[in-house]
């Protein structure tokens, strides 16, 4: 007589077998084996674009401080040259209208009033 398959009930997939990977030597598994590695690949190309994205970000970061920088830069700059013309524009007043610069600054004065002679 020929031999017959027999029926082996299918052992229940647990926890630890998942851990181990011997869910892996499953008979389902293996006939399914494409579909698994497409969705390895795919998991990987996630991974992967994930980690592009993340440098993009750091490159952008950095740039952002730069431009930061850079605008404060500017603004100095302009400052300082918005002084320059005023001296300039002073200078050349000074001169039409025949005065001269001063040679020393002038000196601030403080008055203190003592509060018990004030009335």
């Amino acid at each position: 007589m020929a031999k017959g398959k027999t029926y082996r009930p299918k052992k229940k997939l647990t926890f630890i077998d998942i851990v181990k990977g011997n869910f892996l030597n499953r008979e389902e598994i293996k006939a399914h084996y494409k579909y698994f590695l497409l969705l390895f690949l795919l998991m990987m190309m996630m991974i992967y674009s994930n980690h592009l994205v993340n440098q993009k970000i750091e490159i952008i970061n950095e740039l952002k401080e730069q431009t930061e920088e850079y605008k404060s830069r500017n603004a100095y700059a302009q400052s300082k040259l918005i002084k320059v013309r005023m001296e300039s524009e002073l200078g050349k007043e000074m001169v039409r209208d025949s005065l001269l610069p001063l040679e020393s600054h002038p000196h601030k004065l403080l008055i203190k009033l003592d509060s018990t002679h004030a009335e």
